[in-house]
């Protein structure tokens, strides 16, 4: 077990990809706190399925752009698992907006979720370990966005690259502290967020012809590679961004 005796903090792991990474950890024997910001009982049903494995896991609402829930969700972690080993930054939400018609409130919302609460939950992480001595990992779940050019992302997809950024500018900092930081992009993966991919007709056919598996990816195959970064057996990576994608080509 990769993960036996470390507590993760997961953010966003309501549902998707949050949610297969807290069943990984907790199969590869991590304690998992549940971050969410609005849908408790879909919350519940994932701590459910860590507890499932013999795990401990509480749930924690908090909206990882604001300061005070971020660090009360630490603290609570902290005070009921204890001290947190491994911080996922998962939490981000996705609109389709045309580049002309996008807002000034559009723009501020995405980009404090999808950047600015990485930032933020990563910083609030770090303070705490390193003045408690302790070491961890940090893994920001980024998106294939981050490399790709699609209608309506001029938000979404430079949140994306900015965690690549972000993840080597604090790497250069905080891995001499003991703080490996790394980033993984996932491809296509079917979730609540890539439902447009299925509404749109023939846009899935589209999608599937240019990824060499061709096929969809799943949550827990996310949640294998960002268990791997947590682990001991990566304990010389750090400041890296991976794609998760199935070979996909093409813009």
């Amino acid at each position: 077990m990769k993960l036996k005796g470390k507590i993760a903090l997961v953010t966003g792991a309501s549902r998707g990809i949050g949610r297969g990474i807290a069943e990984v950890f907790a199969e590869e024997g991590a304690d998992v706190a549940v971050n969410y910001v609005a849908n408790a009982k879909e919350a519940e049903e994932t701590a459910r399925l860590v507890r499932a494995q013999g795990r401990r896991a509480i749930v924690i609402q908090g909206d990882v752009a604001k300061r005070a829930d971020v660090e009360a969700m630490m603290e609570k972690t902290w005070a009921e698992l204890g001290p947190v080993d491994v911080l996922v930054n998962n939490a981000g939400i996705e609109t389709i907006i045309p580049f002309l018609e996008l807002t000034d409130d559009q723009w501020t919302r995405l980009t404090d979720i999808n950047l600015r609460g990485a930032w933020l939950c990563s910083q609030v992480f770090c303070r705490k370990a390193i003045a408690a001595g302790r070491k961890g990992s940090i893994i920001q779940i980024g998106s294939i966005q981050a490399a790709k050019v699609l209608p309506g992302r001029t938000h979404y997809a430079p949140t994306k690259l900015g965690l690549e950024a972000l993840t080597r500018n604090m790497s250069a900092e905080v891995t001499p502290s003991g703080i490996r930081v790394n980033c993984v992009h996932p491809g296509y993966i079917e979730t609540d967020m890539t439902t447009w991919i299925r509404d749109v007709p023939g846009a899935r056919d589209m999608v599937l012809s240019q990824i060499s598996m061709g096929r969809s990816g799943e949550c827990r195959e996310i949640g294998k590679v960002t268990a791997f970064f947590a682990s001991e057996e990566a304990s010389y990576v750090t400041g890296q961004s991976i794609h998760v994608d199935g070979g996909w080509e093409g813009k």
